[in-house]
C-alpha cells in the first residue's frame, strides 16, 4: 500500500489515494496510531485519505495521530488539495467535501494553496483583549502572550486542553504574540497531545482574535508566523460575522513509501 508524506509549515501528513475504496478499511484506530508514532512508524500529525465522491473533486477524511477520527483540519486539507493536485486531478478551483461541510481551494501561482474556511459566526471573549474561544471547524483556545517562542507550550497547552469544561471533548491552545503588523503562534493541539509547528484552523482562530482585539471592521490580512513556517489569513468582518475566510501556506511533498 502506498503512501505519501506531506507538510503544511511543519504539520505533516501521511495520505493516502483511496478513490478505489478498498485502503480506508484495513485502517482501525491502533493501526492508523502506528503509522503516525514518530520514530517507530512513518510519523505525522494526523493521516487522511482522498475518497472518491459523485459532487465534489474528492472527499477527505481524517484522523489525529491517536488515530481516532478528527474534526476540520486546515493545513491537512491544504496538503490533501496539493496530493490531488500531484495525482493530476487538475482544476482552477477545488471542490471538495470535508467533516465540517464543503470547501474551495486553489493553488497559488508560487506555489502553496489557499483554502476557503468556513464562516465564524461566534467568539467568545473570556478575558477582555487577552483570551478568546471560537470553532473554526476545530474549537480552539487563543491566549494573548508577550512572546509565543518562551512559552512552555506542551505544559501550558495541556493544563487548558484538560480543564474544565475543555477535559472531555478536548480543544486546542494557541499562544499568540501580535508583532511587526502580524502574529507570531504556537500550538498545543488535543489528538496529537502535544505542540504542532503549525495549525491552520489555529492560526485562522488567531487572526480572527486578534481582528476583535483590535476592534476593526471590514477586509484584513494577516500574516502569521508559526515555528514551521509562514501562513496568511484574509477574510471580511463585518456584522458580527467573518466571512470569505481564507488561508494561505505551504504545502509541500516529503517522499513517497509503501505499508506492508
Amino acid at each position: 500500500m502506498v503512501f505519501h508524506k506531506y507538510h503544511g509549515a511543519g504539520n505533516d501528513f501521511v495520505l493516502i489515494d483511496d478513490r478505489a475504496g478498498d485502503h480506508h478499511p484495513h485502517f482501525d484506530q491502533a493501526r492508523i496510531a502506528a503509522v503516525c508514532r514518530r520514530r517507530f512508524g512513518v510519523g505525522a500529525d494526523g493521516m487522511m485519505f482522498l475518497r472518491a465522491h459523485p459532487d465534489y473533486d474528492f472527499k477527505m477524511v481524517y484522523y489525529n495521530a491517536d488515530g481516532a477520527p478528527s474534526s476540520m483540519c486546515g493545513n491537512g486539507a491544504r496538503c490533501l488539495v496539493q496530493f490531488a493536485a500531484d495525482l493530476g486531478i487538475a482544476r482552477a478551483e477545488y471542490r471538495f467535501l470535508a467533516v465540517d461541510g464543503p470547501h474551495r481551494a486553489r493553488l497559488l501561482p508560487g506555489g502553496g494553496v489557499a483554502l476557503e474556511m468556513n464562516d465564524v459566526t461566534s467568539v467568545d471573549e473570556l478575558t477582555a483583549g487577552c483570551v478568546y474561544t471560537l470553532d473554526t471547524g476545530s474549537p480552539h483556545y487563543v491566549t494573548f502572550v508577550d512572546d509565543a517562542g518562551t512559552v512552555d507550550v506542551v505544559a501550558d497547552g495541556r493544563a487548558v486542553r484538560y480543564a474544565e469544561p475543555y477535559a472531555t471533548r478536548g480543544i486546542n491552545v494557541n499562544f499568540v504574540t501580535a508583532r511587526h503588523g502580524g502574529l507570531a503562534i504556537a500550538t498545543y493541539e488535543r489528538g496529537v497531545e502535544d505542540e504542532t509547528l503549525a495549525c491552520g484552523t489555529g492560526v485562522t482562530a488567531a487572526a480572527i482574535a486578534h481582528v476583535l482585539r483590535s476592534g476593526t471592521t471590514g477586509a484584513f490580512r494577516i500574516p502569521v508566523a508559526a515555528k514551521g513556517g509562514d501562513l496568511s489569513v484574509h477574510g471580511v468582518y463585518a456584522d458580527g460575522v467573518f466571512r470569505q475566510l481564507w488561508l494561505e501556506g505551504p504545502a509541500e511533498f516529503v517522499f513517497t513509501g509503501e505499508l506492508s
